[in-house]
C-alpha cells in the first residue's frame, strides 16, 4: 500500500474527522482516570510554527494523521500522531512520525520532544524503535504516563 503524506490545516473536515477518531479512541482506551481531551490550538499547527500532517490511502482516504508544534526556538513537539484502523500495521505511524521529524528539522528543530501514555503500547512501541528516549515530565498533561526526546536534524 502506498501512502501519501500531506499538509493539511488543522481545521479541515479531513483533519476534524480524524481528531475526532483519535479522542474518542483515546477516551475508550485511556488507562489513569478519566481522559481530559486536551486538542491544541489548530493556529499553533501551522508554519512557521508547526504543521498537520494527513496519511492518505492510494484512493486517497485519509488513514492518519499527525501535528507539530513549536515550543522554543528549537524544540517541536509531536502531538495527536493517530492512525485509523483502516491504516493500521501499514507503516502509516512510521512514515507520519518520519514525516514530523523531517517537518520539525526544516522548521528549524534540534529535538523533537512528545509525552504519551502507558496504554498506547503500539505508540510506545513506535517511540523506542525511532530513537526517542525517555525524559523527565516537560508538560503537566494529565493524561500522560510518559515524556520522550528525540535529537534531530
Amino acid at each position: 500500500m502506498s501512502i501519501r503524506i500531506e499538509h493539511e490545516p488543522a481545521d479541515s473536515p479531513a483533519a476534524q474527522a480524524l481528531l475526532e477518531a483519535y479522542f474518542a479512541d483515546r477516551a475508550m482506551t485511556f488507562v489513569g482516570g478519566p481522559y481530559r481531551p486536551k486538542p491544541a490550538d489548530p493556529s499553533t499547527l501551522r508554519a512557521p510554527d508547526g504543521a498537520f500532517l494527513v496519511a492518505r490511502a492510494e484512493d486517497g482516504a485519509a488513514i492518519g494523521c499527525g501535528a507539530l508544534r513549536r515550543l522554543g526556538p528549537a524544540r517541536f513537539e509531536v502531538k495527536h500522531l493517530y492512525v485509523a484502523p483502516a491504516g493500521r500495521g501499514r507503516g502509516t505511524g512510521a512514515a507520519l512520525l518520519r514525516a514530523l521529524e523531517e517537518e520539525a528539522v526544516r522548521l528549524g528543530a534540534d529535538e523533537v520532544v512528545l509525552d504519551t501514555n502507558r496504554s498506547l503500547e503500539a505508540a510506545n512501541g513506535l517511540y523506542a524503535s525511532r530513537g526517542y528516549e525517555a525524559i523527565e515530565p516537560y508538560n503537566d498533561n494529565p493524561n500522560a504516563t510518559s515524556w520522550f526526546r528525540k535529537p534531530v536534524g
